[in-house]
């Protein structure tokens, strides 16, 4: 396979995709957060001071989708149509999705994961001061959609 970040001189180069096709594109991203019973339990009871935990983290995910291409050299600036995040326990354990959509000529796999990942990142922020052994990940692409290189479910 090709990489197609390089040039021809092997230096990086951000991927012309002015010739593909604009087609639905969607990914799904997930991550977690591993977190103290402590921890757990101010965040579903609401009591830090710091606030509404996931409100906020769900609020930074969604601006980090949108800036993607600022923070991450080779992305292309997208037109989102939809970023969604959803919070489950799993015990101790808060699973973190991220779904990106947008109609476009490139996927949206990275700004799914940097949604996931910075809600993850916003979590441990509003918790540190509590604790700062929580575990982030691990961080990975669940499905996508669209493109030339077809569908992908983990």
């Amino acid at each position: 396979m090709e990489l197609t970040h390089m040039n021809n001189q092997g230096r990086a180069q951000m991927v012309d995709v002015s010739g593909k096709v604009e087609t639905t594109r969607t990914a799904r991203a997930r991550t977690s957060v591993e977190l103290s019973r402590e921890l757990k339990q101010l965040i579903t009871d609401g009591s830090l001071a710091k606030g509404d935990v996931l409100a906020v983290a769900q609020v930074a995910g969604i601006m980090a989708a949108k800036e993607t291409s600022r923070i991450i050299p080779m992305c292309h600036p997208l037109a989102l149509k939809k970023v969604d995040l959803t919070f489950e326990w799993d015990g101790t354990q808060l699973i973190i999705e991220a779904f990106v959509k947008t109609k476009g000529d490139t996927g949206v796999e990275m700004e799914a994961l940097t949604a996931a990942s910075v809600a993850a990142l916003t979590v441990y922020d509003m918790t540190k001061a509590v604790d700062k052994g929580i575990v982030i990940g691990p961080t990975y692409l669940l499905e996508k959609q669209g493109g030339k290189s077809g569908d992908y479910v983990r």
